[in-house]
């Protein structure tokens, strides 16, 4: 445990973001993406901070790594692979499906017992072959699936309850709501429903970064550095072929990286270095290179987030233009944002 009492929760009001990213045209800003974003360092300290960092948020799925590591707290027993499912935003590819099936199987469980929300696979190209085979929405597709079957199994061997292990009140979602606790250091400001049916805790992106930095520089063995291995030697597991944060785990040495709904990404370097990232609009085009633009502030080598620069704009079939971080983004620092 990081502390027997939590700073108080965040304050629940309308974040103070600031512009993070321009869409540039031709030289001309045509549009801006607002957001926030902190950088720790390796000290755990605030090293760079844009727009509102305190504030109450959702991390969405940013949070998974922390729900598994709560679940191997409770005695949950999956390293690898299937680990780093049990914290994934996955794709729905043949691999996610089976291992899910998997963790079912060892749990003496099947898909009836799984109580999140059927869905097609995340991946746009996953899922027009499975509409091109008319096969129709599952809850082993949707890309929570490993989650909710670890979390099923987590529950089984602690003899909780298993129909209801998404209720707030569940002994399973209680300890989970301890861990987020603990490893942001701050209480839950707020307790919501998120997409795959899960319960879904507010916390700030100051608190998000801290948890990651802390689960990356956990003692080896420990649960946080199991869900880091698992997540890092597995990337394709957390997220998919082709996905940008399996992308980025790859080309930044012994980084861990997870991405959430509404524009959410956080990171973490093995010595503790941490970055977050919230972009007001949602908008994925945004979130990679505001991230990658992070990553570089916190001392990651430019050179190797070369292909996270930005999404390019298209006019008459060439590129005109690019979506670009905010000055004050970059590694050097500037005297203002623009």
């Amino acid at each position: 445990m990081y502390s027997s009492s939590p700073a108080d929760a965040p304050i629940v009001r309308e974040p103070l973001h600031a512009p993070v990213a321009h869409l540039i045209r031709d030289g001309v800003v045509e549009g801006i993406h607002y957001g926030s974003v902190a950088v720790l360092g390796a000290d755990g300290e605030v090293q760079f901070q844009l727009g509102d960092i305190e504030a109450a948020f959702y991390p969405r799925s940013a949070l998974k790594p922390v729900q598994a590591v709560a679940m191997l707290r409770a005695g949950l027993p999956l390293d690898g692979d299937l680990l780093s499912l049990a914290a994934a935003s996955h794709s729905g590819e043949e691999r996610h499906l089976a291992g899910t099936r998997r963790i079912l199987e060892l749990a003496g469980l099947a898909e009836d017992d799984l109580r999140n929300v059927p869905d097609m696979p995340y991946d746009p190209v996953v899922r027009d072959i499975w509409v091109r085979e008319g096969r129709l929405p599952s809850r082993l597709a949707q890309n929570c699936s490993g989650k909710h079957a670890a979390m099923l199994w987590t529950a089984k061997l602690n003899g909780w309850s298993l129909d209801d292990y998404l209720d707030p009140a569940h002994p399973l979602q209680q300890a989970i709501a301890e861990i987020v606790e603990d490893l942001t250091g701050q209480r839950i400001a707020r307790t919501s429903v998120d997409g795959c049916g899960a319960p879904l805790f507010s916390v700030s992106l100051h608190g998000l970064a801290r948890a990651v930095s802390r689960i990356v520089t956990a003692a080896p063995g420990t649960p946080e550095a199991r869900v880091a291995d698992a997540m890092r030697e597995h990337a394709e597991m957390a997220s998919g072929a082709g996905r940008d944060v399996a992308a980025l785990m790859r080309a930044v040495p012994g980084l861990l990286a997870k991405d959430g709904f509404e524009g959410v990404q956080v990171a973490a370097l093995p010595d503790g270095r941490a970055v977050a990232v919230k972009i007001a609009d949602g908008a994925n085009r945004a979130r990679v290179p505001v991230a990658a633009a992070a990553l570089a502030r916190a001392g990651v080598d430019p050179e190797l987030l070369g292909g996270f620069a930005g999404e390019a704009l298209l006019g008459g079939g060439r590129e005109v233009g690019r979506v670009r971080p905010v000055r004050c983004l970059e590694p050097v620092s500037v005297s203002a944002c623009a």
